[in-house]
Order: C-alpha cells, then structure tokens, then sequence
C-alpha cells in the first residue's frame, strides 16, 4: 500500500486493526503521522518503543480498555527491535510463523475493536544492502495485512511536491530556484518541507531567487562550486582563486570541496568515455547503472565535459588525488592545498 492509498482510506473506512509502516521517507510519516492522529479523539495516542519494552507488553496494553475513550491509537517506535537476533538465516525465515511473532499473531485473531497499533520500522531502506534486511521485518510482521511503503521520493515526484507546498504557502520561487532547492538537500521532502517553511517566513509574498536559496539554505552553497568547476573549465585563475576565496570566508569544509569536485571529475569522464552528447543521455545512462542524476545535475556534469577533454579529465583527477593526500598530512593549510590545487589544473 502506498502513503495515498492509506490516506484515501482513512478519509472513507475505520482505521484499520494493525499498520505497518515501512522505510525511511520522513515527509510521508509525518503526514500519515497527522492523519492518524487526526482520525482518533485527542489524548488517544499512546507511544512504546520496542527496544525498551516488548512486543507481549505493547499487545497487553492494546487490549487493555481505557477509562477516556473507546478509540485508541498505539504508536510503537523501533519494531525492528523485536526481531530475533543471533539465529541462523534458515530459522529466521520461520519468523512470520511463530517464535517471538506469537503474540501479534495471537492479538490480531481477536484485535481490541476501536483500537489501531501501528508500527514503526523506518530503520532500513528499499534498496542495496538494506533490502534482505526489510525483508526480514516485513516477514516477522506479516500477521500485519496493512503494510505501508515509505519509499525515497523520485527527483521528479519531489519536485512535483515542492511544487504543491509552495502553492499552500502562497510562494512564488524562480524555475530555476526550484530546481536548486531539490538539487541540494538530494530530493529530501522532509527536508525541502521545512525550507520551504523558512522561505515563506522570510520572503513574504515576494519571489524567491536562485540568490536566496543560495544565501539560506546551507547546502545549495555547494553551487558556488560548480562555479569553480566553470572557472577551472576556462582555466580562469584568478576567477577560480575568488571563488575558492569566497568558499573558505563562509566557512565551507574545503576537503569536502575537493570530494565534490572528485565526484564531478568522475562523472564527466564516465560520460565522456561513454560518448554521452546531451543531458539527457547522461540522465539516462546514469539512472540505468542506478546512480540518481536528475535535470539540473546533468546538465551541470554536462557542462563539466563540455569544457575538459578526456586527458584533462584524468589530469584533474591525479591532482585531486595529490590534493586530498595533501590534506592527510600531518598539519596541512587547506586553503593552501586548494590553491595550490587550482594553480596547477589551470596552468
């Protein structure tokens, strides 16, 4: 079931006996979160944390009535916790079926009418090495028959939300701002939710810019260094050293610079070695090896292979490599390293 369908359920049907909510989107759990609570009287909610009591406790005070209301919600944090540790791969497989699992199978054959027990394991993610381990919570909880996929918003599902908070907030912000938003804070709803927020309070009804964002929110300073990245493409010297003047009068970590341009580097010449001629090619190459580039951020690696030919690609990167073991030393001046960095890739 996806956040939607929960949501369009709530609004028409009784909430459900058990929910189940799994991975790590915070936006979509903060509003299921609200729809929920909304559904029950106030004071109904109960909160349990599983690494600190357990399952047989929680159940307990589910069929325990209470003296205020009929109608209860129990929100019970960290259900990951409940699972069995130290048993071999084949004995966890039998979890869904019994073990510690008993008593939710034991509690959903006769469930407390009025009364809903979600629980909450947004420990692990959909994808890589986090997959088998989710598997393993979903098996466990599979007496639970309403299970919600909190899954990671696309870049473009991300944007179409921004889009929808913005026209709540009664904001105007710039295409070209948007996309920055989303860009730095990696599609992160959550994230962009409470910029969003910060914004409005700041800009009033007048329109937000790509200066804005830039000067507010923290992470969109790393487009000052694609700047850089443009500059070291002209072999602009001394526009890159202002560049690099600015980054260090902010504050910016320049080791983290250096590993933002070592992964811009590489990007570039993976594409230039694949023969990618536009954006959108280098969009669509990147997605099917599983690496998340959208719009802006192809069009920006674009740029970077664009303005270096393969040999100034590899050059860059040997320099990067002598830059981040200067960094390494002992008692390195950053600063010095980077600027040292940059006279050498534009000489």
């Amino acid at each position: 079931m996806t956040p939607h369908q929960l949501l369009a359920r709530i609004e028409k049907q009784p909430l459900p006996s058990a929910l189940l909510l799994l991975g790590p989107e915070a936006y979509e759990h903060r509003r299921l979160k609200t729809a929920l609570m909304a559904a029950v009287p106030a004071g109904a909610l109960t909160e349990h944390d599983l690494s600190e009591v357990s399952l047989a406790e929680v159940l307990d005070d589910a069929r325990a009535l209470s003296l205020f209301s009929s109608e209860r919600l129990i929100w019970i944090l960290n259900a990951e916790s409940a699972l069995p540790r130290g048993r071999s791969e084949a004995e966890s497989e039998d979890d869904g079926g019994g073990g510690s699992a008993a008593p939710l199978h034991d509690y959903l054959k006769d469930p407390t009418p009025a009364v809903t027990v979600v629980f909450e394991a947004t420990r692990y993610d959909f994808e890589g090495d986090d997959k088998r381990k989710q598997e393993r919570v979903r098996k466990f909880y599979s007496a639970i028959h309403d299970a919600v996929e909190l899954r990671r918003f696309a870049p473009h599902e991300a944007r179409a939300e921004a889009e929808a908070l913005l026209r709540r907030a009664g904001m105007q912000l710039d295409p070209e701002a948007l996309d920055l938003l989303i860009e730095s804070l990696g599609a992160d709803v959550a994230r962009i939710a409470v910029e969003i927020e910060k914004l409005a309070l700041f800009s009033g009804q007048k329109p937000v810019g790509v200066d804005e964002i830039a000067a507010l929110v923290p992470e969109a300073r790393a487009t000052t260094i694609f700047v850089l990245v443009n500059a070291l493409g002209r072999r602009d010297r001394t526009r890159s050293l202002e560049i690099l003047d600015t980054l260090s009068k902010e504050g910016v970590y320049l080791p983290l610079v250096l590993a933002f341009l070592s992964t811009q580097f590489r990007l570039a010449l993976v594409a230039r070695e694949a023969g990618l001629k536009s954006a959108g090619q280098i969009q669509s190459h990147f997605n099917r090896l599983g690496v998340s580039v959208w719009g802006s951020r192809a069009d920006q690696i674009y740029q970077t292979v664009s303005k270096f030919t393969k040999p100034q690609l590899e050059r860059a990167l040997k320099l990067i490599f002598q830059a981040d073991r200067g960094l390494r030393d002992a008692r390195p001046d950053d600063r010095i390293v980077m600027e040292q960095f940059v006279v050498a890739l534009t000489a």
